[in-house]
């Protein structure tokens, strides 16, 4: 941590300076000439120990030889600034080291304080006072060091439960998609299998008849409409049911250009209307999400205006921007008093539906009357 770093630096820096103003003076006498040994030792060691406290092997000899020489400095010169090599010795020990490595490098301090003290005669009250001292910031560097091990420990408790919680949210989601996978199987698929063979049977009925009025052409026309979208429709709920269920990968789908296309071939094929398709700008390949939201949003509109604006000529614009894709189906407002018998038909949340898909994708979807078409617009990221 640079802050703590920078720490260790200035109290580095302030045992340099000071220690060789006071007495024994650096150099005069064996003392001076100890005192100047020692501090050497003590400074190189201290950058060694800066330098490689990730490096457990170079770090404890480090710690070792400054513990022996900052002893031995603090022995020769007792009234001056020495002391702050052992205090940072032992606080350092107790808090990144074993019990017992630390309780071995304290130990070798508070001796090579007490030899040295002892032989240059130094005052018992301060023998006493700095092995208390050396001795209690090894006490302060054992209590860190447990709670540094216990927040370690809750950090990792806490990564568990989390791992836990979003695996268990993630379960809780499979499950919910399996059931909606299985409603849609049991209802859907099973009502649109039971519709598309009454279908067949109404073709086949139909067929048989001699009458070949232009009504009963339509008629059976319609019914194979019919059978065709049903299928489709079967298709679909299969292929989001294995989607749900990711039990395989789901065959990768056609571009979005010739999947609006197919919906507009499939619209001119009712007879109600005109469908007027066009692309624009530079086609590319899309994620599944923008991509699908375009489709159900040109699905959606191309029923309203069946339902609402039969016989109206549909616009069907898909552009393709550097960083969206956009679509827009408009159709003419059918003239007040126009017959719509479907316009009663469906549930009313189509549009709000396509909203949610819309700004889930983080697009926008608006839908209303201008210029005497009805329009709905899609842009959305991709």
């Amino acid at each position: 941590m640079p802050l703590i770093d920078g720490i260790r630096i200035l109290v580095l820096v302030l045992v340099l300076v000071t220690v060789p103003l006071s007495k024994p003076h650096l150099g005069v006498g064996a003392d001076g000439v100890t005192v100047a040994i020692a501090l050497a030792c003590v400074a190189v060691a201290w950058v060694a120990w800066m330098l490689v406290q990730r490096r457990f092997g170079p770090m404890i000899t480090a710690l070792a030889v400054m513990g022996a020489a900052g002893g031995v400095l603090a022995g020769v010169s007792p009234f001056s600034p020495a002391v702050a090599a052992g205090c940072v010795v032992t606080s350092a020990a107790g808090v990144r080291l074993s019990t017992r490595m630390s309780l071995a490098i304290t130990a070798e301090t508070v001796a090579a304080f007490l030899i040295t003290g002892l032989a240059t005669g130094a005052p018992s009250g301060t023998l006493a006072g700095y092995c208390a001292l050396f001795i209690g910031l090894y006490a302060f560097g054992l209590t860190r060091r447990a709670y540094v091990l216990r927040a370690e420990e809750a950090e990792h408790a806490l990564a568990q439960t989390r791992r836990a919680l979003e695996a268990e949210t993630q379960a809780a989601a499979l499950a919910e998609r399996a059931r909606i996978a299985r409603e849609i199987h049991d209802v859907l698929a099973h009502s649109l299998a039971a519709v598309s063979v009454n279908l067949q049977a109404a073709e086949g009925l139909l067929g048989e008849l001699d009458d070949d009025s232009p009504e009963l052409a339509k008629a059976v026309e319609c019914v194979v409409r019919a059978g065709a979208f049903t299928r489709e429709g079967m298709a679909e709920a299969r292929r989001a049911v294995t989607a749900l269920r990711a039990s395989a990968s789901p065959p990768p789908p056609a571009p979005l250009a010739d999947q609006l296309a197919a919906l507009a071939a499939d619209y001119r094929a009712d007879g109600d209307a005109a469908v007027e398709f066009s692309v624009t700008g530079v086609l590319r390949p899309l994620a599944a999400g923008p991509a699908l939201a375009a489709y159900r949003t040109v699905q959606e509109a191309l029923t309203n205006a069946r339902k609402h604006a039969p016989g109206q000529p549909v616009t069907l614009r898909l552009e393709f921007a550097p960083a969206e894709i956009s679509v827009q189906v408009s159709n003419l407002l059918p003239p007040d008093g126009a017959v719509r018998p479907l316009a009663g038909a469906g549930a009313g949340y189509g549009l709000t539906g396509l909203r949610e898909r819309a700004a889930l994708g983080g697009g926008t979807l608006t839908a209303g009357p201008a210029d005497g078409q009805w329009r709905v617009c899609l842009r959305i990221p991709a």
